[in-house]
């Protein structure tokens, strides 16, 4: 995991208890299938994440749970190795707010980021090509996916029903372009190098949802979260400089979440 200075922030959401966010997380939330049954009309999210074995989202996973579900979105959750190749590539357009928490490394002079599923014969057998080409990584036995199996998997017009997509991971802007292409209306994608250590990361994050699914739009709740760090007036300490998050967006600025 490659380091990324760290990002001072206070944060200001109203928090409800712990146990009550863990009771929403338990009983709302679905872990699998993967296909999240819904009602007609009903709005739906997925979280996928990647790293939850090496970095837990933990209580900023569950509030963010919480927060989707009370704007109205039936939310699934997707771990370490139940984030496949496959769910990237034939369900990801049935939903409707997509949260990506991965990370990039390097193979041989070419970038990846992790999906999470083990890698094994089965799946180098399914996706033949995508590794012939380079494309799929599973050396560390972990699969992962370059810019070129993104831009290959999803088409324009391969995502008509993504309203939104939260790219939480070191270099997201490289294929946030793609992913707005394929019919996303909007996406949130991270700069340069990020780390997840001390959870700065999950917990910029988890304003950012806040904001949106409090009814701000998208260009309001990004400029919210990253404004006080650009203008030097919120540190943690009187000794540090301050911090600009690596947050920025593509696409429909006055998307809300509610």
């Amino acid at each position: 995991m490659r380091k990324f200075v760290s990002i001072a922030l206070i944060v200001t959401i109203v928090v409800l208890p712990i146990l009550s966010l863990n009771q929403v997380f338990a009983v709302n939330v679905l872990i699998s299938p993967p296909i999240a049954p819904r009602a007609p009309g009903q709005k739906t999210a997925v979280i996928l994440d990647s790293l939850e074995q090496v970095y837990p989202f933990g209580f900023y996973g569950k509030l963010i749970v919480e927060q989707l579900q009370s704007a109205g979105y039936q939310v699934t959750v997707l771990q370490n190795r139940n984030v496949t190749l496959d769910f990237l590539v034939n369900q990801l357009h049935n939903y409707n707010v997509i949260l990506w928490r991965t990370d990039s490394y390097t193979w041989e002079h070419r970038e990846f980021w992790y999906v999470g599923q083990f890698a094994s014969s089965a799946v180098q057998a399914e996706y033949a090509s995508d590794f012939a080409q380079g494309w799929i990584n599973g050396n560390g036995g972990i699969m992962g996916v370059s810019f070129d199996f993104i831009n290959e998997h999803f088409p324009a017009n391969s995502l008509p029903n993504v309203g939104l997509m939260l790219l939480i991971s070191t270099d997201s802007n490289v294929y946030a372009p793609t992913f707005i292409t394929a019919g996303a209306n909007a996406v949130v994608y991270c700069i340069g190098e990020v780390s997840l250590a001390f959870s700065n990361i999950d917990d910029l994050t988890g304003q950012l949802t806040s904001y949106l699914t409090q009814g701000q739009t998208l260009y309001n709740a990004v400029y919210n979260s990253v404004s006080p760090f650009v203008q030097n007036v919120q540190t943690e300490d009187p000794l540090d400089s301050s911090y600009p998050p690596p947050f920025w967006y593509l696409g429909n600025g006055t998307l809300t979440l509610t």
